[in-house]
């Protein structure tokens, strides 16, 4: 490593080319495709933000959904979570009685604390959690309050939770957590599933709806994010694909004027190559010496190249790719500079000292 910083140094401009081309590799692929990946990601990301994953049945009265399909739904592959609601009964701040309506559901699911609700709680099957649309509604600033209905139900609100994506359309957001084993056939007007993966949602809703066990199949709707998921396979496969192919151009082009440089520059050192095979260096040593070198030469221009072409995407606004890309970046920009050394370095290992330390 010492003898490989040393020589880097001896050798200021071709190092300082070396940096540079690696450094402009780095660099354009990060202006062209690095930024093609990063607006890929926030499209993907907006689409995901619209629930790609999410299947939504709905159940008119009588269609005879209950709550006990969730057991059955656990035993589905696929599913990442499932929530079921039953019909929204209007109620009101209890201080206020002539104030604002507001839906609130009964709620079951096994991961309610994705939504903020605890997992254990002081009153089991009767209390209320609010979203903060709701909460503003019912005139509760505090986050606690009481409610009631015009049928004589009354709720405590212990709290605030958060409203997903898949759950916007609920809003605004009351529910009443209960228990799976408590009201197992209470019916259900919302039935919520999130699959996995965006190419899941049709074969999970398929498989959901086997084993809803309805009364009565025309009372109930499906709706699920098949297209939006199909969207964004299409515009992840049209920009990833473009990318790729300049990735492999640019890498490409710069590994061949890498090695050019390099194999000029052990013609140049040729007797130096040759002096240190006569003195009993291997060939494994200069090999070694010389991709030591590129190493570190290649290491030095993707941080400056990468530094820079982030600096310019913040500057002008564009997304950046995620740590992920920057990473498989860099070690690729090193694994193509060491690539690139590694024809030049087995030629200068196979120098004659006989004939490079010939007096003419």
């Amino acid at each position: 490593m010492r003898e490989s910083l040393a020589t880097a140094r001896a050798q200021p401009v071709a190092s300082l080319v070396s940096v540079i081309m690696v450094a402009g590799m780095c660099a354009t692929v990060l202006l062209t495709t690095g930024r093609t990946v990063g607006a890929e990601q926030s499209v993907v990301g907006s689409i995901d933000s619209a629930g790609t994953r999410s299947i939504v049945i709905r159940a008119d009265p009588g269609a005879g959904l209950t709550a006990g399909v969730l057991d059955r739904i656990a035993n589905l592959e696929g599913v990442e979570w499932a929530g079921a609601f039953g019909g929204a009964l209007d109620v009101t701040n209890a201080l206020v009685p002539d104030g604002t309506k507001v839906p609130v559901r009964l709620a079951w699911s096994s991961g309610l604390s994705e939504l903020g609700v605890p997992a254990k709680q002081v009153i089991v099957n009767d209390t209320a959690w609010a979203s903060p649309i709701a909460l503003e509604q019912l005139g509760m600033p505090d986050k606690i309050g009481g409610l009631t209905s015009s049928a004589g139900a009354s709720y405590a609100v212990a709290g605030e939770i958060r409203t997903p994506d898949y759950l916007a359309m609920l809003e605004p957001l009351v529910i009443v957590p209960q228990t799976r084993d408590t009201n197992a056939d209470q019916t259900v007007s919302v039935l919520v599933v999130i699959a996995n993966r965006p190419d899941l949602v049709a074969p999970v809703a398929q498989a959901v709806q086997s084993v809803l066990a309805v009364d009565d199949p025309t009372k109930v709707k499906i709706t699920t994010s098949e297209e939006l998921a199909t969207l964004r396979a299409l515009v992840q496969g049209q920009l990833g694909s473009f990318g790729r192919n300049l990735v492999i151009v640019v890498f490409a082009l710069t590994a061949v004027l890498v090695a050019a440089i390099l194999y000029g520059l052990v013609m140049l050192r040729r007797k130096d190559f040759g002096r240190r095979r006569a003195l009993g260096a291997s060939r494994g040593l200069i090999i070694a010496l010389l991709l030591v070198q590129m190493a570190v030469l290649s290491i030095v221009g993707t941080a400056v190249g990468t530094g820079l072409a982030i600096a310019s995407l913040r500057l002008t606004g564009d997304p950046l790719p995620g740590p992920a890309f920057l990473s498989a970046l860099a070690v690729l920009a090193v694994a193509v500079g060491l690539l690139a050394a590694l024809v030049p370095a087995i030629a200068a290992s196979r120098r004659d000292p006989l004939k490079e330390l010939r007096v003419p």
